[in-house]
């Protein structure tokens, strides 16, 4: 029993696929999590599209989408998803931010319509289920994984994810701005106690300041949440993309110094988590 999670994307704003983001990498948010018998994937950047591969030859079935915003780096890897385009997959895609503004389905086919791109959504054959939620509403993927949500501080709003299987807690906690030196109640209540936080930490706090309103937060940030709220572990996530190998190396390094308990997320690092 526990978790295992691996990150395929953790680049925000943009795709950075050149020789100075290697290390680090650079496709944007998406990340793998198993919790029973449950495939989760958060976001639907571009790395989906390597996961789908994975997906497809390990003989994945079933999987769920769980979206915390539709700004085109959280989406764009979705119309390359491969198992979509399998009738013997089902997928369930669900959001919290969009009930009020068409719901999630439409968003998705606007994204696959012409002239955005050549292929509907229609024409993907897998068995797709589409579901909006409301802000703060709690909901189970199967009987074990129970699902706490909280809004975020982001343009068009965003949605957090905790994720509590088996004693265990991982929250993915993107894209969203702090406020300094006010702790923003709805992150510290979701991360309460979480073996493992995934935090927008796009900006450092000398970066921040030109940044506002951009709706994203600070590594440092990151960890002062995640002291006050008591969590075992931080993932750096969401890296600027101005923020090449030496940089995040750079910053890296200064991540551990201030807090051993945290780390830099990089494409294809995998986690396993035990309560």
């Amino acid at each position: 029993m526990g978790c295992w999670l691996k990150f395929w994307g953790v680049r925000g704003s943009v795709p950075c696929p050149s020789p100075a983001h290697v290390i680090y990498g650079g496709n944007t948010s998406c990340v793998e999590v198993h919790l029973d018998s449950q495939h989760i994937i958060l976001d639907a950047g571009t790395g989906i599209r390597a996961l789908g591969k994975a997906l497809l030859a390990a003989r994945v079935e079933r999987a769920t989408l769980l979206m915390t915003h539709t700004h085109w780096d959280h989406i764009i890897g979705f119309p390359f998803f491969a198992p979509a385009y399998r009738p013997d997959f089902a997928l369930d895609i669900l959001a919290g931010h969009v009930a009020h503004n068409g719901g999630i389905r439409r968003l998705f086919s606007s994204h696959m319509s012409d002239p955005m791109f050549p292929v509907p959504l229609e024409a993907m054959s897998a068995r797709m289920q589409f579901r909006d939620f409301r802000p703060w509403d709690t909901f189970h993927l199967g009987e074990a994984v129970r699902v706490v949500t909280a809004p975020l501080n982001h343009p068009n709003g965003a949605t957090g994810y905790r994720l509590e299987y088996d004693g265990l807690v991982v929250c993915y906690v993107t894209d969203t701005e702090h406020v300094p030196g006010q702790p923003d109640r709805n992150v510290l209540g979701l991360i309460d106690g979480a073996d493992l936080v995934i935090y927008d930490c796009t900006y450092t706090d000398e970066e921040f300041p030109a940044k506002v309103g951009w709706g994203h937060s600070t590594w440092q940030e990151g960890v002062r949440l995640c002291r006050s709220a008591g969590v075992r572990q931080l993932a750096v996530f969401h890296h600027d993309p101005d923020h090449d190998d030496a940089i995040m190396g750079r910053l890296e390094d200064e991540v551990r110094q201030v807090w051993p308990s945290a780390l830099v997320a990089r494409d294809g690092m995998e986690l396993t988590l035990r309560a």
